[in-house]
């Protein structure tokens, strides 16, 4: 498809399944509510068929499961699930942040610097509800310009597969900012230096910091 040739809309199929993934993603649809085909069509104004069609896909993504009699169910995932999400994140943005380190060109170093200075601004004006998004943003970027062939699809493939509700961002937590910061910038100045193993080991520290924020509140 060349650029100018206009862009398929988005199937009803397609729509239903980004609302639902993006309740399910945001927790706004929490673990163990069951999803019933006929509700959802009504909610979003659309037939029963292309719900079904979504389900099957969330079904396969595992953020629901089927049993029988009593339909749909959004999977309740535990503590061991949080655990296990955090300790992958941690390694494929560790490795996504060593690898950086290597090929980050002055340009994406400079973007980065700028996402952070936004961030800190953001912070030192209480506007700590951007944060959140902002610090996907930077951590995503660190990941595609170490892994731009596989290692980016995994990092959002990962982030997508667990639920994180808006309100427990430990980046609305006042105690918890500034340390978060402080590792964002440590991770800066590992890539800067070109100095990998640095950049891999306070990213993994900073993810799991995060994961263990999470277990406890």
């Amino acid at each position: 498809m060349s650029a100018t040739e206009p862009r398929p809309p988005m199937s009803k199929a397609e729509y239903v399944y980004s609302v639902l993934l993006d309740d399910i993603r945001n927790a706004r649809i929490p673990g163990g509510t069951a999803l019933r085909a006929g509700e959802v069509a009504k909610r979003l104004g659309v037939s029963v068929t292309p719900v079904r069609e979504a389900l099957r896909r969330l079904e396969k993504d595992r953020l629901i499961s089927y049993e029988a009699h009593h339909g749909a169910t959004v999977v309740d995932l535990g503590e061991e699930a949080l655990a296990e999400y955090y300790g992958l994140r941690a390694v494929v943005e560790g490795l996504g942040a060593r690898l950086a380190a290597s090929r980050i060109t002055p340009e994406e170093l400079a973007g980065l610097r700028e996402l952070h200075a936004a961030m800190a601004a953001d912070a030192a004006h209480g506007r700590n509800d951007r944060l959140g998004a902002q610090s996907m943003r930077f951590h995503l970027r660190i990941v595609d310009i170490g892994g731009p062939a596989f290692l980016g699809a995994h990092a959002r493939s990962v982030r997508d597969s667990f639920p994180v509700p808006a309100e427990a961002s430990l980046w609305l937590d006042e105690t918890q900012v500034k340390a978060q910061l402080e590792a964002h910038e440590g991770i800066l100045t590992a890539l800067e230096a070109g100095d990998g193993e640095t950049a891999e080991r306070i990213m993994i520290d900073h993810v799991r910091r995060a994961g263990t924020y999470r277990a406890h509140h």
